[in-house]
Order: structure tokens, then C-alpha cells, then sequence
């Protein structure tokens, strides 16, 4: 008895000291954390501000409306950006369109349907995707997709806005099909389980029940995705043709906004530097209101 009461407060003690050791630990990485948060916060504020900072002379000079309405740029006399946001928009439209239902069907695929040997060999490839940098993609747009578009439709260059259309359509491809399939392997089974014990088959398990419940990790592949395709700059310079005027269709030479800022920043000063930086203004806002429009509807739809 003598022994045992002269280890309890040894065996306090020790258990007191790692316990204070957990929390000192702890308290180090909440602060590392915090830190890490505020330093995102932080950086995206100065980036914000310095952009809006440059861009204020243009914006004195054309007046907003006039720069996001006016249609020639024409620079130092005008400053219209509206061409460059149609491209912009029709041409990130245009890859939503073709690439998210390839990507969310191929994730579906990998997740649900392929055998597990096959699903083992696409599943490296798309990542391998992800990792190919936009001039390679632009190269392949370049070599490929733009001659076969001139003989395909029989125009007279195949640097158009289709052809953009269908390099940011591949290029989003990886981001949406690896954010896609994580949602859908992390659907608990017992929702599919439970499904086909009630007699539905896998195609309307898949269809109704876990691309439903997966809902809300896909629309976060998908603001990702169309996030890259809207700011995506070196490939769409080498494919598109970058003229400066409204396009009338997809067969036509388009100029987005990122294009236009990547051409002209490099010789340009005084107010026509300050409209490049109030184009990437514009394409700032654009990009906030895009995702904050997706984000509300998938909330919307969740409910």
C-alpha cells in the first residue's frame, strides 16, 4: 500500500506533463493554421487592391461603361473590352458544355462501372493530364485541332473560337473527373446497397440516387474547372487568333480577356497599361460572380 501511494502522484505528474505537451503542441499548430488562413485572406485582399489601384486611371480615363461596353480597343484612343468578354464567356460556356458531361460520365465510369484493373489504368492517365502544362496543350491545339477545323469546315484559318472551345474542353477534362469521382466514392455504400435491394438497377442507382449525393463535390469540380478555363491564357493565344473584334461565331477569331492582357502588357505604359489591369479587373469580377452564382444554386438545389 505504502508503494502503491508513492507511484500514484509520480504516474499524476507524468500524465499532467504530456498532457501539457499536447496542448503546447496543439497551440503551436492552431496558430500555424491561423496563420496560414490569414496570410490567404491577406493575399488575395492585396491582390485585389493593387489591381483595382492600377486599373482607377483607365477607368477615369473611359469610364467604366465605356470600357466594358465599348466594342474596339484601339489603343490610346479606345479602350472597349466587350469583344474580349463575349470571347471570354462563349468561350468558357463552350467548354462547359462539351467537357463536363464527358468528365462527369468518365468519372461515373471509373468510379462505378469499370472493373477495378481498368479503372487502375485511367485513373494515372487523367492524372498524368492534370499535370501537362498549357502550352503543351496549346502545341496540340495548334498542330492538330486547328487544321482540322479549317478542313472540316472549309474556312479560311482554324484559329477560332471553336477551336479554344474544344483545347479548354480537354483541359478541364482532369480537374472535373478527379474532384467528380473522389464525391462519388465517398457516397456511403449502404445508399447504393440499399437501392438495389429494393430492386433498382445500377444505371438508375447511379443516375438517381449517388450522382444526386455526390452533387455537391462535383459542383465543386466544376467551378474549378470553368475557373481554369476562364483564366486560362497560354493556350487559348496559340489557338484562337487573337483579334480584337466582336466575333460573330464559333468559325471566327476571338481575343479573350487574359489573351488581351498576355499580348499587350509587355510594351504597353501610361493609361493603356492601367486598361489592361482594369481588363483584369473585369475578369476578376466576372470570376467571383460565376462562382458565387454556382455556389448558390448547388446550395439552392441541396436544400
Amino acid at each position: 500500500m505504502t508503494i502503491a501511494a508513492e507511484q500514484a502522484p509520480k504516474q499524476y505528474t507524468s500524465k499532467l506533463g504530456r498532457r501539457r505537451g499536447r496542448d503546447w503542441r496543439e497551440a503551436i499548430f492552431r496558430s500555424l493554421f491561423l496563420a496560414a488562413a490569414v496570410i490567404g485572406v491577406l493575399s488575395l485582399a492585396t491582390i485585389g487592391y493593387f489591381i483595382f489601384l492600377e486599373g482607377i486611371p483607365a477607368i477615369q480615363e473611359a469610364g467604366i461603361t465605356g470600357i466594358v461596353t465599348g466594342s474596339e480597343w484601339l489603343p490610346p484612343a479606345l479602350y472597349g473590352i466587350s469583344p474580349m468578354i463575349v470571347a471570354s464567356l462563349a468561350s468558357t460556356l463552350g467548354a462547359f458544355a462539351l467537357g463536363v458531361p464527358i468528365a462527369v460520365l468518365t468519372a461515373v465510369f471509373i468510379a462505378e462501372i469499370a472493373p477495378k484493373w481498368l479503372a487502375n489504368i485511367i485513373r494515372p492517365a487523367v492524372e498524368l493530364l492534370a499535370g501537362i502544362p498549357s502550352v503543351v496543350y496549346g502545341f496540340f491545339g495548334l498542330v492538330i485541332i486547328v487544321p482540322l477545323i479549317q478542313d472540316v469546315f472549309n474556312v479560311p484559318a482554324g484559329n477560332t473560337l471553336l477551336a479554344g472551345i474544344v483545347v479548354l474542353a480537354i483541359m478541364i477534362l482532369p480537374t472535373v473527373i478527379a474532384v467528380s469521382e473522389t464525391s462519388l466514392r465517398a457516397v456511403p455504400k449502404t445508399y447504393k446497397e440499399g437501392s438495389l435491394a429494393l430492386g433498382a438497377s445500377h444505371m438508375f442507382t447511379t443516375f438517381k440516387l449517388l450522382i444526386p449525393a455526390a452533387r455537391s463535390g462535383i459542383m465543386t469540380g466544376v467551378i474549378l474547372g470553368i475557373a481554369r478555363a476562364l483564366g486560362e491564357t497560354m493556350a487559348i493565344i496559340m489557338v484562337m487568333g487573337n483579334a480584337p473584334a466582336m466575333p460573330e461565331g464559333i468559325l471566327n477569331s476571338a481575343r479573350t480577356l487574359t489573351a488581351n492582357i498576355a499580348l499587350e502588357m509587355s510594351y504597353a505604359s501610361g493609361v493603356h497599361a492601367s486598361a489592361l489591369y482594369a481588363t483584369g479587373i473585369v475578369l476578376l469580377v466576372f470570376i467571383m460572380i460565376l462562382n458565387a452564382s454556382l455556389l448558390y444554386l448547388n446550395r439552392e438545389k441541396a436544400r
